[in-house]
């Protein structure tokens, strides 16, 4: 009896523990975030914008700024739709990688023994030979593009796939095959062909059917949707000019190049399409892969001689800032710019996808990841002496011109953080202010001692209006 009574109790100890290692609340956190995206949007002139951060199987965070179609004033939305261009071949590339799991072709099978019409010609006798391999991870020596000018406007004239097969005798290879990586949406154009020929299935079919519908990714195609272009579906804009403006560009469709560029969706499909790889890393039953498959997709395959490079079987792989894993892959086509980027061990995911060309995708995607991490660092006190109520009555937008723009205030752990906007690595740049009383606050430094301090200033129906620092001032702006 008495053993049973103290197995209880121990098992009860036990219990109580797990039932407290609660997660984060990220709620100050992603505050943030929406004003500190919300703000880099507009600085550099983006005209919208989706984004969403994916925890495991939940969706922690999605949000929208901006327009989806300018000229018509159609606001952008988590579900709004955009090119997403390169991340097409993290598709292709799931679907070669099912019909190694098949048994229906090997890494090393050479590409002109699956295509039997491939011509394109080998100008190096002592090349390695072109294999799947080496067109998932860009390093076969092909040439970046098929022998067309789509990616020249205002038309963007891409071929169908039977003149992409056509211009191939006219193409010849850039390095011999596993020396150089050499980007190429040649390659996964290829790959594309591979897995019609391979599955006996027209490539949007196998997809749809193998990859699209298991998923649900029911806003997911190979095409863009051109029913929906401006309005659930972002019109696309061009680089920025001289005079900060961005020209609408004509919608697209990359027909023979699909399998490399052509597929439409938006980050709430990313959202699911990442939380089924971090499902599958974490289970020994098959899913549309092998869990040992995707594994492998996820490892270094290729690794250039400069080692600035390193790529796995589709996706990019490569070391973060603080030297964690992350893989993923980014897009650029006419008027888009798109990221999704996953961080394995921490089952989080990123994806921001803009609908204008040459936009701070990773920037954003590194500012959103370095603002929840040091969040995470500075784990929330339990309620006490140090419990500060009603902070965010200072919360809100200030300005310091000539010399600043604007600062956002906003709650952080019972204490109130400053950020500049803009701001390149917001998490990096905080200031963080302690309550001392009376509408008064100090700056707290590295060293945990407190620096200048930083007055409230209220009108005369006690609206807060200002605050003074070594007797100058931050005029409010907005709440």
């Amino acid at each position: 009896m008495k053993k049973t009574l103290l197995l209880i109790m121990l098992l009860t100890i036990a219990f109580s523990g797990r039932t407290q290692d609660k997660q984060t609340d990220y709620t100050e956190a992603l505050k943030l975030i929406e004003v500190w995206l919300d703000a880099q949007r507009d600085y550099d002139r983006v005209p919208g914008m989706s984004v969403i951060i994916v925890d495991d199987q939940e969706v922690l965070w999605s949000g929208a700024f901006g327009m989806a179609n300018l000229q018509d004033q159609i606001k952008t939305t988590p579900a709004t739709l955009y090119s997403i261009c390169s991340i097409s071949k993290l598709f292709t590339s799931v679907a070669i990688m099912k019909l190694y799991d098949e048994g229906k072709l090997r890494l090393d099978d050479e590409i002109h023994d699956l295509l039997p019409w491939y011509d394109l010609k080998q100008q190096f006798e002592d090349s390695w030979p072109i294999t799947i391999r080496t067109l998932l991870t860009h390093s076969s020596g092909l040439p970046r593009e098929s022998n067309h000018p789509y990616w020249t406007g205002p038309d963007h004239p891409f071929p169908e796939s039977d003149s992409v097969k056509a211009e191939l005798h006219n193409q010849e290879t850039l390095y011999p095959s596993s020396t150089y990586f050499q980007y190429s949406n040649l390659g996964l154009t290829l790959l594309g062909e591979v897995v019609e020929v391979v599955s006996g299935m027209p490539y949007e079919e196998y997809i749809k059917l193998y990859i699209l519908d298991p998923l649900n990714l029911q806003d997911t195609r190979t095409f863009l949707p051109e029913d929906q272009y401006g309005t659930t579906m972002a019109v696309g804009y061009s680089a920025l000019n001289r005079e900060g403006e961005r020209d609408k560009v004509n919608l697209f469709q990359a027909k023979g190049i699909k399998a490399a560029a052509g597929f439409s969706s938006n980050v709430l499909d990313l959202g699911k399409f990442a939380s089924w790889q971090f499902r599958l890393l974490d289970t020994t039953t098959t899913e549309i892969l092998q869990p040992s498959t995707l594994n492998y997709m996820h490892k270094v395959h290729w690794t250039d001689p400069d080692w600035k490079n390193t790529w796995g079987l589709g996706f990019w792989v490569k070391k973060g800032e603080d030297g964690e894993k992350r893989v993923g892959h980014s897009g650029g086509c006419p008027g888009y710019s798109t990221l999704f980027s996953m961080f394995p061990a921490k089952k989080r995911a990123y994806a921001v996808f803009t609908n204008g060309l040459n936009t701070n995708r990773t920037g954003y995607i590194q500012g959103m990841h370095n603002i929840l991490e040091k969040y995470k660092k500075e784990e929330k006190e339990e309620p006490g002496k140090d419990s500060v109520p009603g902070l965010d009555e200072y919360e809100g937008y200030y300005s310091q011109l000539p010399w600043i723009s604007e600062v956002y205030l906003a709650s952080w752990h019972n204490k109130l953080v400053m950020v500049r906007l803009p701001s390149k690595d917001p998490a990096e740049t905080l200031m963080v202010l302690k309550y001392i009383g009376n509408d008064t606050f100090k700056r707290l430094r590295d060293d945990g001692e407190l620096g200048e301090a930083y007055e409230f200033i209220r009108d005369d129906k006690g609206a807060i209006q200002k605050i003074k620092r070594h007797n100058n001032h931050f005029s409010r702006i907005h709440k």
